[in-house]
């Protein structure tokens, strides 16, 4: 993710207002390795800015991912997920227990999609996402 002066130029020139309430939502993301829930956004924003709305931190997600600055997943934990980590492709893995997110640093250039299978489409991206337990969850059980 850009730098916060980077990143209001990029809105300006999209023609997005540059607001306290996105610069907020900014913050929160800058740096973030946890892959937060929109949700988590909105309540770590709302310790700093009590007035805003879940719909302003949406909408200032689905912005910074038109820009690319944040990718959103789904990884089968029931939420969105926001990753701010879109410098270089990679993989997550997934806590079963308690939906804790992490990227994963690894290629797999062989997995394709074979051409009987493709019917039309063509491959532009491969996301593999690994599933278990977390050292944390593991200790508790």
């Amino acid at each position: 993710m850009r730098s916060a002066d980077e990143l209001k130029t990029a809105l300006r020139q999209r023609g997005l207002r540059v607001t306290p309430q996105r610069m907020c939502i900014v913050a929160q993301l800058s740096g973030n390795t946890e892959h937060p829930t929109v949700d988590a956004l909105y309540e770590a924003a709302r310790l700093q800015m009590p007035a805003i709305s879940l719909k302003t931190v949406y909408q200032t997600v689905h912005d910074l991912e038109a820009l690319g600055e944040v990718r959103l997943l789904d990884v089968g934990t029931g939420q969105v997920r926001v990753d701010p980590n879109v410098e270089h492709r990679h993989h997550h893995v997934v806590c079963n227990a308690c939906g804790r997110v992490l990227d994963v640093d690894v290629e797999f250039p062989e997995v394709t999609l074979p051409r009987r299978l493709r019917r039309g489409f063509t491959v532009d991206a491969v996301d593999v996402i690994f599933r278990g337990s977390c050292e944390q969850c593991r200790s508790k059980s």
